[in-house]
């Protein structure tokens, strides 16, 4: 991107700015990580860049390409620690070193064994001056799926559930269509974009035929994984169909490049993730409707918590209002 002159930017700010990129960039990067980059040059100027498709450059290389001798003595701010090792791309450490930087400000360690803490060091001894830290909390949530795979080899599960304010998921007869409004469909479409692959159980794809597909929001379809066996002609194929402890179904998608897993359900494969313990993220669209009943179909099927003390409680990340339904996302307390 051309720079602009301006005041110069304060760390947080230029961090925050980084961070933003790398949000813009996220459905497009998996398995990479998604990472946002800026330098400020000596004159003020600003120069921006966030990681292509896997393949293509990462986010200092197109930050750097775009600032030009404009990188020489300048203060370059990237969400993740330069990679130091020779993939796909070649090294960003040799690029920022090449190019004359001056200082060089991450928000945190790559967990990556090839990298962890090795691109920080070679910076150092070129002469860099490098801050760690600034950020940290904002890009640790951003690429906690990243984060996840990389310390444990499984993907990082959400766990999307839509439902009335009674906590009902399906009318008595099996019809659920729709519970919410077009504004939860289209953030739920944004979580599969956002997702390398979603998983049903053969019992959902019988009863609902779902395409799993992205269509009411920006980015590509993810990979469709169903436990179980999928009648022939369903609207999910193709599928990888897969059966097993869920364990071992995390761990195959994991060394398959799965950063995030989207589980959509239904109540019968929701229950087994929780009651598992498997889940990392908890979604729930709420809309403004009650069946006002017990006979409709819940949350989950099976059992729960006998106790008040073995009840699960967890943390709220956030909650959002969209059109008239309410996003909640937790995870455990």
């Amino acid at each position: 991107m051309t720079g602009d002159e301006a005041m110069p930017l304060s760390d947080s700010v230029a961090m925050q700015r980084a961070v933003d990129l790398a949000a813009g960039a996220r459905p497009r990067t998996s398995p990479n990580p998604w990472v946002g980059c800026v330098i400020v040059a000596a004159d003020g100027s600003v120069y921006e860049g966030a990681t292509e498709p896997p393949g293509g450059p990462h986010a200092e290389a197109v930050a750097l390409a775009a600032a030009g001798a404009a990188a020489r003595g300048a203060t370059l701010y990237c969400t993740l620690e330069p990679c130091c090792f020779h993939g796909r791309t070649p090294p960003c450490t040799d690029a920022v070193i090449a190019a004359g930087v001056a200082r060089v400000v991450v928000a945190v360690e790559d967990p990556d064994a090839r990298v962890a803490g090795q691109g920080i060091s070679a910076l150092r001894a070129a002469g860099i001056d490098v801050e760690l830290g600034p950020g940290a909390d904002a890009v640790q949530a951003q690429l906690a799926p990243y984060f996840k795979h990389r310390r444990t080899g499984r993907p990082w599960v959400v766990l999307k559930l839509a439902a009335t304010l009674d906590g009902r998921t399906a009318a008595p007869d099996g019809s659920s269509q729709w519970i919410t409004g077009e504004p939860a469909r289209a953030d739920a479409h944004r979580l599969r974009a956002e997702s390398d692959a979603v998983l049903v159980g053969a019992g959902t794809v019988r009863a609902d035929d779902p395409s799993l597909t992205v269509r009411l929001a920006e980015g590509s379809d993810p990979r469709r994984v169903v436990l179980g066996k999928a009648p022939e002609g369903a609207k999910v194929h193709p599928a990888l169909e897969v059966d097993g402890p869920l364990e071992d179904v995390l761990d195959a998608l994991g060394s398959q490049g799965v950063l995030q897993l989207l589980v959509e359900g239904g109540a019968t494969v929701a229950h087994a993730f929780h009651q598992a313990r498997l889940v990392d993220r908890y979604v729930l669209y709420l809309a403004p409707a009650l069946f006002g009943g017990d006979d409709a179909r819940g949350l989950f099927a099976g059992a729960g918590a006998p106790t008040m003390a073995e009840l699960w409680r967890g943390r709220l990340v956030a909650v959002e209002r969209l059109g008239d339904d309410i996003r909640v996302e937790l995870e455990a307390a």
